[in-house]
């Protein structure tokens, strides 16, 4: 099977700052459950309806047999996709054959602060470690380095120290390797 290049993960390309300005009327965020290995196949047939949606993919370096190394685009939350719209939006979502099940987040707010964050730690351009079914832990903001603002948990593992960075709706984020930096607790 060939490996697939780059597609966009966010449609439109500006859908945060629209976001900034205030939600909507009727527009919500309604979580996808796609059928499996179907999330790019959906991100194409919404782009192609012209449905707002999220589905942050990462970038996957791994070496072939023959010593190649091999760059693929693999969704960040296996699965989901984040549709921005209304009950119209999702309906139509649910037609194109790739949606198993959805979710209404409780907080839409707090999933568009999530996701919106999870989008810059994206571009960045730091490698990103997907994370799954995180523990709570105490929450910190970077005040310096190449990463200062983002806010997330800290996660010790041996030899290093990471900041996760995630999506409390899914219980899932990603975390990005800390060198020099501060850290401030958050309250």
């Amino acid at each position: 099977m060939p490996i697939l290049t780059y597609e966009p993960d966010l449609y439109p390309h500006d859908l945060f700052e629209r976001l900034a300005f205030g939600h909507q009327q009727g527009m919500a965020w309604w979580v996808l459950y796609c059928l499996p290995r179907r999330e790019k196949q959906l991100m194409r047939r919404l782009r192609a309806l012209d449905v707002a949606f999220h589905a942050p993919l990462i970038a996957r370096r791994t070496r072939s047999p023959s010593g190649r190394v091999r760059t693929s685009y693999v969704p960040l939350f296996a699965g989901y996709v984040f549709l921005f719209g209304d009950a119209n939006h999702r309906y139509a979502a649910q037609t194109t054959g790739c949606v198993s099940r959805w979710l209404v987040p409780p907080d839409m707010a707090a999933l568009t602060a999530d996701l919106a964050q999870i989008r810059r730690l994206i571009d960045t351009g730091a490698p990103l470690t997907p994370e799954a079914r995180l523990q709570p832990g105490m929450r910190v903001r970077i005040r310096s380095g190449s990463f200062a603002g983002f806010e997330g948990a800290v996660l010790r593992r041996p030899g290093e120290t990471r900041l996760v960075v995630a999506v409390d709706f899914l219980q899932q984020g990603a975390s990005v390797l800390l060198d020099d930096c501060q850290l401030e607790r958050v309250a």
